[in-house]
């Protein structure tokens, strides 16, 4: 959508983000092939089939949203706030719109996916934490010593994109709970001397944790998804394999 009214061609999926996709969807798809076999009388595949179509969507946005940031980043070409042009100024502030819905939307994608994997594999993690976080959830797999292949996996992923984590974990939380972080940035510059420009934060810094944040997600979501699909096929087979030798 945001590549149409930036003047940009449509994206094609390839890389991380097609397998992301790919795997949310056989899932999709399985849960509905159940639904449409069997009756679903505590509509239980019916609210998963649900809650991973939204997974889709939220990727789908969190990409677009780091595009868009990067198209307005490349129309910014002062160093300091006070040497912007007008028109600079609202591409500045587009590309400011953009980077902090990206990396909002970077933990609440990663939170949805926990509650997913919280109701796939009984995990019961409101026991630990009423309101949990994706993070809470992968201590619980460890705590329940569950499903130890797909918490390995996601644990190694997660320890991959430490830092760039970090440094979006504390920008989302000076967002959210004390001020925008821009705003942050040109207190400090204040601070520092009451009468010089203020010089623009790292952007590009800033576009490539987002990048590599996006790319994390990615891969835990295609971890998860892979795994639940291949949890599936065997439990399906077992089934069968049990109907068959009565």
């Amino acid at each position: 959508m945001l590549r149409i009214l930036l003047g940009e061609p449509p994206r094609e999926n390839g890389g991380v983000l097609a397998e992301a996709m790919d795997n949310m969807a056989k899932l999709a798809a399985m849960l509905r092939k159940e639904m449409n076999a069997h009756e679903d009388h505590d509509h239980e595949y019916r609210k998963l089939e649900i809650w991973t179509r939204g997974l889709i969507s939220s990727l789908d946005e969190l990409e677009q949203s780091w595009f868009a940031a990067a198209f307005y980043r490349k129309l910014v070409v002062a160093g300091y706030m006070d040497d912007m042009t007008v028109i600079e100024q609202g591409d500045y502030a587009r590309y400011v719109y953009f980077y902090k819905n990206g990396f909002i939307r970077v933990f609440s994608l990663l939170d949805k996916l926990g509650t997913v994997l919280n109701s796939l594999y009984n995990l019961n993690t409101t026991k630990v934490k009423a309101h949990f976080s994706y993070f809470t959830v992968l201590r619980q797999f460890q705590l329940l010593k569950a499903h130890a292949p797909l918490a390995e996996e996601l644990e190694n992923i997660k320890n991959s994109y430490r830092e760039p984590l970090q440094n979006l974990r504390k920008r989302r939380n000076a967002e959210v709970h004390y001020m925008n972080a821009e705003m942050q940035d040109d207190l400090w510059q204040r601070h520092q001397g009451l009468h010089d420009k203020i010089q623009l934060e790292d952007l590009d810094s800033h576009l490539e944790d987002l990048k590599q944040c996006l790319e994390m997600v990615c891969k835990s979501l295609s971890a998860s998804f892979r795994y639940s699909n291949e949890q599936w096929r065997k439990n399906a087979a077992a089934l069968k394999a049990g109907d068959g030798s009565k």
